[in-house]
């Protein structure tokens, strides 16, 4: 990222015009500085990590800012994210898998260090149709596969 622009996130259409930037609240400050991983919720609204801010920037399906996770304690640093079925988000951290609502609520922490995870990052987050929870890890470069809803 060029230190002299400013952080944006950018909506393409199907055949590839460019139709949406996303890049300041309804304050006019910036909502991102490096945003990093990306996913669109089933409400529509787009998330965002971005480690630098130390969270997860959801905007809805106009642009405008929602709400912004930080975590459960200092040092939050967001990785990987993805939503489910039921509109859930998860959102990678150092060493553990936060689960939120959509609303950006938090519901638990479904994966730490206990269960073996370390590293989790990037695209290696997705949900499929039985609700498998595949995580991928940086350190061991091992992908684990989790049964996280019943």
């Amino acid at each position: 990222m060029d230190t002299d622009k400013e952080a944006k996130v950018t909506r393409y259409s199907k055949t590839g015009k460019e139709i949406q930037n996303i890049q300041r609240d309804n304050k006019g400050q910036g909502l991102y500085e490096y945003p990093h991983y990306i996913t669109e919720n089933i409400n529509g609204d787009i998330c965002t990590s971005d480690f630098r801010k130390q969270s997860v920037v959801v905007v809805n399906k106009s642009g405008q800012h929602r709400f912004s996770y930080t975590g459960q304690k200092a040092g939050f640093c967001p990785w990987g994210i993805c939503t489910d079925v039921l509109g859930h988000i998860l959102v990678c951290d150092s060493n553990t898998v936060h689960l939120l609502d959509q609303d950006g609520g938090f519901k638990s922490v479904i994966l730490s260090s206990q269960q073996g995870i370390y590293g989790p990052r990037g695209v290696c987050v997705c949900v499929d149709d039985e609700n498998n929870l595949y995580v991928g890890q940086v350190f061991t470069s091992i992908v684990t596969v989790y049964k996280y809803l019943k």
